[in-house]
């Protein structure tokens, strides 16, 4: 499962699928996370083939019955592709709607001639970190992916000077500030103050996407500098297209599924009421899916519409955006069945037990606890409820600032080092066109700077708060 993974994995967990002693599970992670490894960048193995190896070997030597794994890997793959693929779909239809109609061009063209040199990373971390404040991790992904590979290729930028700082703003407002479904799980669990630790989030995330974002990304770029992947680049329309949408129009058709969705957090955190009639409304409209369709409606009449295209050229359109992202869910699919392999093994549970031993102040217990399931999971929100229910009888005798920081040091940890076992760590590669060992040196190196900064702010806050 990705970073869309439902709380219901570790609110609810399942019965282990293997009795296996904590040693075993340890040596059956290891060897399978090597696996994945080794038949990737040893016998170029594709990664949807090796990512079911891995998981098949996993089982295998945590001593669980093979259907019973399979029957992990397939639940954690469908559950994936259910939560995002379906999203990334929506957001390929979009992103082929806005390079035929010249949307994207006007999008780009404009952000080149007002921004430029230098500027131009923070400018994308800024535009990430709005859009990322509502929407899921993969929805910004999808709906930035594209402007971030036209204006690396177009602008001649590094595409690691660019890539690194969107990235960097979407995760950091995934996992620090509500309305993310991780951040608001651990405020319930701990019991925190939802408007103090949404302030304090910021506070955090301010420095924290500003060294993971544009400051990192000078090193990202010397470390791995390879060209915008041509196959995933939106090409530009031909010269005779006799006109395209506007800058505004298409603007607001990339941000109709942003403010539906923000709209939706903004009514859940005001009215509290499943049953209120508005709110009910709002659960449906500022859904992913139907944010995401939406804007895709919408822009047959804001983006096809304006550049002359019949509702005979629609259909063969739709085909060929989804034509390139076949692997990508295969791909993503994969890696949420791994990380659901990892779970019902009893992985996740044998963090949890290790840590309970672990003597230290609450804030960096959190925080360490979260990065041990993360690294063991793959997924921030498993990470983030697991690490939640096992710190909160801590928060008992804090002050409500300081309730709101043990939030932030659970989200922080729950970020950490991203690695095969992430479906996210999949989605990025594949969007960027990287290999494995590239990957772990940008998006990984990127997580971890993220996680280790947010968690440091933390701590220093808890000494002047």
């Amino acid at each position: 499962m990705t970073r869309l993974s439902v709380e219901m994995l570790a609110a609810d967990p399942v019965e282990p699928i293997t009795s296996a002693g904590h040693a075993q599970l340890g040596v059956a992670v290891l060897l399978g996370i090597a696996v994945i490894v080794l038949l990737i960048t040893k016998f170029k193995l594709h990664a949807f083939l090796s990512l079911t190896l891995g998981s098949l070997v996993l089982g295998a030597i945590a001593g669980a019955p093979l259907d019973k794994v399979i029957a992990s890997f397939t639940t954690g793959l469908g559950s994936t592709v259910a939560g995002v693929g379906v999203l990334i779909a929506l957001g390929a239809i979009l992103g082929k709607m806005l390079a035929d109609s010249g949307g994207a061009d006007q999008i780009v063209d404009t952000i080149l001639a007002k921004t430029g040199g230098r500027s131009m990373p923070w400018a994308m971390v800024l535009i990430a970190s709005v859009i990322g404040l509502p929407l899921f991790f993969e929805v910004g992904v999808v709906l930035l992916i594209p402007v971030v590979l036209m204006v690396a290729k177009r602008g001649n930028y590094s595409l690691m000077r660019i890539g690194i700082p969107a990235l960097a703003g979407l995760s950091v407002m995934h996992g620090l500030v509500p309305p993310h479904p991780g951040p608001l799980v651990a405020i319930d669990a701990v019991g925190a103050n939802l408007g103090v630790t949404l302030a304090l989030g910021v506070l955090v995330a301010i420095p924290t996407v500003i060294i993971a974002g544009p400051v990192f990304s000078k090193f990202a770029a010397r470390w791995v500098d390879v060209p915008a992947p041509e196959r995933m680049i939106p090409q530009r329309v031909s010269e005779d297209l006799k006109k395209r949408p506007g800058f505004g129009a298409t603007l607001a058709t990339i941000l109709l599924p942003v403010v539906l969705m923000l709209s939706k957090a903004l009514v859940d955190i005001v009215v509290d009421d499943p049953e209120n009639t508005v709110q009910r409304v709002f659960d449906v409209v500022g859904s992913p899916l139907i944010a995401l369709l939406a804007s895709v409606i919408v822009g047959i009449f804001t983006l096809l519409a304006p550049a002359g295209f019949g509702k005979e050229r629609i259909s063969p359109l739709v085909e060929k955006g989804l034509a390139p992202i076949a692997g990508i869910l295969l791909i993503v699919g994969a890696g949420g069945g791994f990380k659901q392999t990892l779970i019902d093994t009893g992985v996740g549970q044998m963090v949890l037990d290790i840590s309970k031993d672990w003597s230290i102040p609450a804030l960096l217990l959190a925080w360490l606890i979260a990065v041990a399931i993360r690294l063991a999971t793959g997924s921030a929100t498993v990470a983030t409820v697991s690490a939640a229910g096992l710190v909160a009888p801590l928060a008992a005798d804090m002050s409500t600032t300081h309730t709101a920081l043990l939030v932030l040091a659970i989200g922080a940890g729950s970020l950490f080092f991203s690695h095969v076992n992430d479906a996210g760590f999949w989605l990025v590669k594949e969007y960027f066109g990287l290999n494995v060992g590239q990957t772990l040196k940008t998006w990984s190196v990127m997580e971890t700077i993220i996680s280790v900064v947010a968690g440091g702010t933390v701590l220093l806050l808890s000494l002047i708060l």
